[in-house]
């Protein structure tokens, strides 16, 4: 297994002979607006470049689209990716929403999707507390995670775009991940906190699979992502964290 942390929640996973790039997000830096009632709406995403050509993350045998928000699945992807591409997306809608704009190979991931000899599994996630589904639920939207297994591959799960919660938890206990990539930059709505995890809930997840090695995607590329590499890393430190949780720098990759 080989891990690519691209930019964003974009990564690109080397996993049993196959290459699987995760919520692309493909636009130069500044082409878009920031999230309206988010922190820093003010600022333009991405923040920061693409590390490495447009034509080197799409070198993949498929793509996953854990939901169409704009920051997982945005213009410049939609532009820039074969129409041929294999595309799995969490469900009809979803994946209605993705041939409505060309692509023509689809599938919904379900709880025993068979790529190749990959199994992909779709998992439950919340993008963002009770409270926060319950006010704005309509535009947080459903969400998903993945878990990936292979005879002669360590487990991976892709939690997603979500907080720790019951959801998160169970995953865990039933999949017994050996690595865990989490959506970290603790993007906060205005006047709701957090819809995806920040420290603490990095520190849950830590706390909940023992023995698993962690990294933290999701930081430092949009406008209402709050949290910073360097404070995660601090927090890490100050929690004797350093040895199982990793924050990788766009561009830098880890091989399990």
């Amino acid at each position: 297994m080989k891990i690519l942390q691209v930019r964003n929640a974009t990564i690109k996973i080397e996993y049993a002979g196959k290459k699987i790039l995760v919520d692309p997000m493909l636009a130069e830096k500044g082409a878009y607006p920031g999230f309206e009632g988010t922190v820093n709406s003010h600022k333009f995403n991405p923040l920061v470049d693409l590390p490495l050509s447009v034509n080197e993350v799409l070198d993949v045998d498929a793509i996953i689209v854990t939901h169409v928000h704009p920051d997982h699945w945005d213009e410049a992807a939609k532009n820039l990716a074969p129409k041929e591409m294999l595309i799995f997306a969490q469900n009809e809608k979803d994946a209605a929403d993705i041939q409505a704009t060309g692509f023509i190979n689809t599938r919904i991931l379900t709880e025993h999707t068979v790529f190749y000899d990959i199994t992909l599994i779709k998992t439950p996630g919340q993008h963002g507390t009770d409270e926060a589904l319950g006010r704005m639920g309509d535009v947080l939207g459903e969400v998903c995670g993945v878990v990936f297994k292979h005879p002669d591959e360590r487990t991976l799960y892709l939690a997603g775009d979500t907080v720790w919660n019951q959801y998160v938890e169970d995953n865990l206990n039933k999949y017994a991940p050996d690595v865990i990539v989490l959506n970290s930059g603790d993007a906060q709505v205005i006047g709701l906190g957090s819809i995806i995890m920040g420290k603490q809930d990095v520190y849950d997840v830590y706390q909940a699979a023992a023995g698993a090695t962690i990294i933290a995607s999701h930081m430092e590329s949009v406008n209402h992502a709050t949290l910073s590499r360097k404070e995660l890393r601090d927090f890490l430190k100050e929690n004797g964290m350093t040895q199982r949780v990793l924050v990788p720098e766009d561009g830098e990759s880890y091989g399990f």
